[in-house]
């Protein structure tokens, strides 16, 4: 153990000095707990309950208090209470529901004091009132809480929380008759100790259970809790309704929670799994934290300040085996490695930046903030100690505004509404969302739904083409379905005798030639079907490639004689041919030939349509879909770079299977989470739902499954019911009885989470418009939000 900085510090006639050192433990800690002169400290777990004392240098064990050949369950503790008004005296909670006393002024080696066993189940708290020597207060899993006298062999009175299990009790500092308790079910409650029959108020503190609680040491009202939704907050408590002033949002489930001494704002915590480090935060700045310890291997499972006015020192113990002691000057500072520059675009594509000021302050063009200087002073006293403040770094932030154009977001939402994602064939789909990207003006979008139809649509359930889909050169034909033996020898034109366009194009009745004028290119649906592909020097407009006829009559070949050259000789190509003379003449003759007509007459078939003819196919007629999977993850991720991530999402769970192992599920989730929400902004609710559903990746799929668990408690004695149905095991009364007209609830129920009594939504609703008490007469303050 490596000396490190030391400190000594001033407690009125005492004085505590050392430095940050740990020692190993024989077993894990579940719970430590300092004496009143911080000279020593108790570390109690299942397979361990020792005393140490903390000198200068080291922690050195004073007193092994598991005693016997065969410890008892009572040994075997959740948490330890070391009373600040008797320095001999300590209170374990034994996981059999046992509360025991320890006088360490006993001579013999067993100092086992007192045993209560009224609880029935784990005793998860116990706590010592502040000025009372003879009082101990105890919270167990059983759901009761329960008063000791020292001096007598069983409680004084007993509290029901009406809940399921007791996380935590804590008598008030500064109050002698208070005392709060936090609960399983995500409540806190204040209780007076002359009045066990009701608690004093009750308010929903944390979504989740709450499994700490600590009043701050010199703020009279101000109450800390820390639960599982990863959050502390504080409560001030001289109100008529307790009010949130401060929340700290953290990274793991709040484990304990500590107040700094002689810190106002600070205050520590641990967590109960994952992060194993401990915390100093200052509530005002909920964001990162003040300072952090992470010398703990494993989950820390208890933390206390080494004296109540002393505030350097903490002392943790922790599942991995070692018992610390913090000096606060060698904690990391977490704000000292933070990025003084933060970057963040708005939903309608503003971007706003802020970084320090004087990387700013230079720039001419930056206007000022409307609403003036948003900074505030820190407020120090005389001489602050540059420990105990938070870096400060003067910011200036700016605004970029997008166009009015760029915030136009209507497409993102009528596309979500209007987008078919299953329940529908694959080629319907695909024709569907094609459609919907057209009429909102995105040709590449229905482009490419088209596309994806032609790939991956199986050739053997296309629909006959109607007499609709005939135009000027058929049917266009799925790609992987080409047929090649159509595009050999009968299709060749007989260039010999190339003369005559009669003799050698034949083309349908219903269809035309070829006007070399084209309009511009617009995206249309694709019709089924096959046809054969034609190339040459005319131009196609992308309504005659996705009208195209299923099949073009071939060209019927004329007899003729083998000519002495092999390959007739080619004429010069030239950029711009002339027009032959005697063409122009008859041209210029001609009064009823238009332009184009003359444009069309003057060239001859080679010229202006050309044929490539394959005798041999290249590959096979039928590509099969997985062909065109690479071509299409590409596509997916060019549109998720693009910030077009619905696209990426919309074919995802279109094509499911056929796509879905090309690509790798991190990928798959960040384009999920990152589409959901933006569904979520937007309110789109059903539509996020849906998506949700139908996902293929399965760690989206349990998103649906989560926080949606529903505990009912019987509105007639207070007790959780089971999934079986609507009648209560214990009183079987049933528990959908509306509380205004008294008759069964077969439709809508609302209930009130804090007294468990409901009833029809509109009969509450008016109730509550002239009543602000439970209409069941519980006394319960209900409120209709």
């Amino acid at each position: 153990m490596e000396k490190m900085s030391r400190v000594t510090t001033a407690l009125g006639s005492s004085a505590i000095s050392g430095r940050t050192m740990f020692c190993h433990l024989d077993a894990p800690a579940n719970a430590i707990s300092v004496c009143r002169d911080a000279t020593q400290v108790v570390v109690a777990g299942r397979n361990i309950f020792k005393i140490y004392g903390l000198e200068e240098e080291q922690f050195v064990e004073k007193l092994n208090l598991r005693v016997g050949r065969k410890p008892s369950l009572n040994f075997s503790c959740a948490d330890v209470m070391w009373h600040q008004m008797e320095e001999n005296l300590l209170a374990t909670a034994a996981t059999n529901g046992a509360v025991v006393t320890w006088n360490l002024g006993k001579p013999s080696r067993n100092k086992q004091d007192q045993l209560f066993t009224e609880h029935k189940r784990t005793v998860n708290k116990v706590c010592f009132h502040p000025t009372e020597v003879y009082m101990l207060l105890s919270g167990s899993q059983d759901g009761y809480m329960k008063c000791f006298d020292l001096r007598k062999k069983e409680s004084v009175s007993t509290f029901s929380g009406q809940s399921e299990s007791v996380r935590d009790v804590q008598f008030s500092m500064k109050d002698y008759f208070t005392f709060a308790a936090s609960f399983e079910n995500g409540n806190v409650q204040l209780w007076d100790i002359r009045r066990p029959d009701r608690y004093e108020r009750m308010f929903t503190a944390h979504t989740g259970p709450v499994f700490c609680c600590d009043w701050h040491p010199d703020d009279r009202g101000w109450l800390a809790t820390g639960g599982r939704d990863k959050m502390v907050k504080v409560w001030d408590m001289t109100t008529n309704r307790a009010k949130e002033i401060y929340c700290v949002q953290t990274i793991a489930s709040v484990a304990r929670v500590k107040w700094r001494p002689e810190r106002k704002w600070h205050l520590a915590t641990c967590s109960m799994m994952v992060d194993h480090n401990i915390y100093v935060w200052d509530v005002r700045r909920p964001f990162i934290p003040f300072a952090t310890f992470e010398e703990h291997k494993d989950v820390t499972t208890g933390i206390v300040w080494r004296h109540q006015h002393d505030p350097y020192f903490l002392l943790s113990g922790s599942k991995d085996s070692t018992l610390y002691q913090h000096m606060f000057k060698d904690a990391s500072r977490p704000v000292d490695r933070a990025n003084p520059e933060g970057l963040c675009f708005g939903l309608f594509g503003d971007l706003a930046f802020a970084a320090k000021e004087s990387l700013i302050s230079g720039d001419s063009n930056r206007k000022p903030y409307p609403g003036g200087d948003r900074r505030y002073p820190i407020f120090f006293f005389k001489k602050p100690d540059l420990t105990e403040q938070f870096a400060h770094v003067s910011s200036a932030l700016s605004v970029f505004e997008s166009s009015l154009e760029s915030r136009h977001m209507d497409w993102f939402v009528k596309t979500a509404r209007l987008y078919l994602l299953g329940g529908k064939p694959f080629a319907e789909l695909c024709d569907h969302n094609a459609k919907v990207a057209k009429e909102l003006n995105r040709p590449q979008v229905s482009t490419t739904w088209t596309m994806l139809r032609l790939m991956f649509s199986d050739p053997a359930n296309l629909s006959t083409p109607g007499p609709n889909n005939i135009s000027k050169l058929g049917n266009l034909p799925l790609m992987n379905s080409f047929s090649m033996k159509e595009m050999g020898t009968e299709s060749r034109l007989d260039r010999s005798k190339g003369e005559s366009r009669q003799d050698n194009i034949h083309l349908e009745p219903g269809n035309s030639l070829i006007n070399s004028n084209n309009d511009e290119n617009e995206e249309t649906e694709g019709s089924e079907g096959q046809a054969e592909y034609m190339f040459g020097d005319a131009e196609l407009d992308d309504d005659d490639l996705y009208s195209m006829e299923h099949e073009i009559q071939a060209v019927e070949e004329q007899e003729y004689t083998l000519p002495q050259e092999a390959f007739p000789l080619r004429h010069e190509i030239m950029d711009n041919p002339s027009v032959p003379e005697h063409l122009q003449q008859d041209k210029a003759d001609s009064p009823h030939a238009s332009g184009n007509e003359a444009e069309v007459m003057c060239l001859t078939p080679i010229e202006s349509l050309s044929l490539i003819a394959i005798s041999q196919p290249l590959f096979s007629p039928h590509l099969p879909a997985h062909f065109f999977c690479p071509v299409v993850r590409e596509m997916l991720s060019h549109y998720a770079e693009q910030g077009d991530v619905q696209m990426a999402v919309s074919v995802l769970i279109v094509l499911g299977d056929r796509i879905r192992k090309e690509i790798d599920d991190l990928t798959q989730e960040h384009w999920y989470m990152s589409y959901i929400d933006l569904l979520q902004r937007f309110e789109l609710w059903n539509v996020s739902n849906e998506v949700i559903k139908l996902s293929t990746c399965s760690a989206i799929t349990c998103l649906n499954q989560t926080s949606t668990t529903l505990h009912v408690n019987c509105s007639n004695c207070k007790r959780p019911m089971s999934n079986r149905g609507w009648i209560c095991d214990r009183c079987h009364q049933c528990a959908s009885v509306c509380a205004v007209c008294h008759h069964v609830v077969k439709g809508l129920f609302v209930w009130c989470q804090g007294c468990s009594h409901g009833g029809h939504l509109e009969h509450v609703m008016n109730w509550l418009k002239s009543n602000s008490h439970c209409p069941a007469g519980c006394g319960h303050l209900c409120e209709y939000t």
